[in-house]
């Protein structure tokens, strides 16, 4: 059967869920092949056979960690000539879209990046986008060369399907321009014990409705009571109610959550380009005629100050 190349997001061996969701979406179009590269790589073997991976090619190098993408386009087209897939698979996160983008160009192939799904195709791998601010949907694929596609996070459920799983080391010879750009030092994030944004099942927003940094801990208790992620709209951000980080719009993040809540935001195509493929929006404005509602399944007009304490109560009393 043919295969197909699964990029491994992990740290230090703990898969990511996004990478599981790539694999749901490889069995459709063959066996799946994962590359995990890096400290751990090998620790990821047990998850992603659980997953559906047949095999897993590890490779581990102090320049995975020392240096920029470049090492890791460098083993995951050493990875390409191995296998000879039909396709090859990336989650859509910053770095993953670069390494695609680099991988597209060496190997003389085309790619599709944020794609919500993918189905097999007589002519090779079909993606699905969204475009124009997820106004359109789009079905598209590569017409040269083996397809390279990004994937959105939660664009596809996770699904145990047993497998191999079997470790092969990856041999990996490094490009002179792999050492061009040096990492100096790294700074941990700050948890905060929510769920990363583009990954979050559910994600709760605040916008300028929330009308000060002070007021955003309504937002954060209902999220907490769900246990989802934390979103504000570039009005907030803009503002420093919220961090940039947390934004979510045509220039923050993009997400996909199974349930999305919009509380004080009107809805400005900006917003609304990176939150419309969620697949459940409710809105709470107290503007009936704000354009956030053209978009919902759910819209409760009234002031969020009323709204969100009562349902997050509500929430807690049923989760008690």
């Amino acid at each position: 059967m043919t295969e197909v190349l699964v990029y491994v997001d992990h740290v230090d061996g703990a898969v990511r869920k996004p990478t599981l969701e790539l694999l749901t979406l490889a069995r459709r179009i063959g066996e799946p092949v994962a590359v995990a590269l890096g400290k751990g790589a090998a620790e990821t073997a047990a998850v992603l056979g659980e997953h559906g991976a047949v095999r897993v090619l590890t490779a581990d190098a102090p320049e995975f960690a020392e240096y920029l993408v470049v090492p890791k386009v460098d083993a995951l087209q050493a990875a390409f000539d191995a296998v000879s897939p039909v396709a090859v698979l990336l989650p859509s996160s910053a770095e993953a879209k670069e390494i695609a983008a680099r991988l597209a160009v060496r190997i003389g192939s085309g790619i599709i990046t944020d794609a919500v799904d993918l189905e097999a195709g007589e002519q090779g791998p079909v993606a699905t986008q969204a475009a124009f601010a997820a106004s359109y949907t789009t079905k598209s694929r590569v017409s040269k060369g083996v397809p390279v596609v990004t994937v959105k996070p939660n664009s596809a459920p996770v699904e145990a399907a047993a497998a191999a799983g079997a470790v092969e080391a990856l041999a990996v010879s490094f490009s002179a321009q792999a050492t061009g750009t040096k990492v100096v030092s790294r700074t941990p994030r700050e948890s905060t014990g929510r769920p990363e944004l583009t990954e979050a099942a559910i994600v709760v927003s605040g916008g300028r409705g929330v009308n000060g940094a002070e007021n955003f801990a309504v937002i954060e208790a209902l999220a907490d009571s769900l246990g989802a992620a934390v979103g504000a709209s570039r009005a907030a951000v803009d503002a420093g109610w919220y961090p940039h980080t947390n934004q979510v719009g045509q220039t923050g993040k993009s997400v996909s959550p199974q349930l999305y809540i919009a509380s004080g935001i009107s809805g400005a195509i900006q917003h609304r380009a990176g939150m419309q493929t969620s697949k459940t929006i409710v809105a709470i404005n107290k503007d009936a005629e704000a354009p956030i509602f053209d978009l919902v399944d759910y819209g409760v007009v009234g002031d969020l100050f009323n709204v969100v304490p009562q349902l997050t109560d509500e929430v807690t009393a049923r989760k008690g």
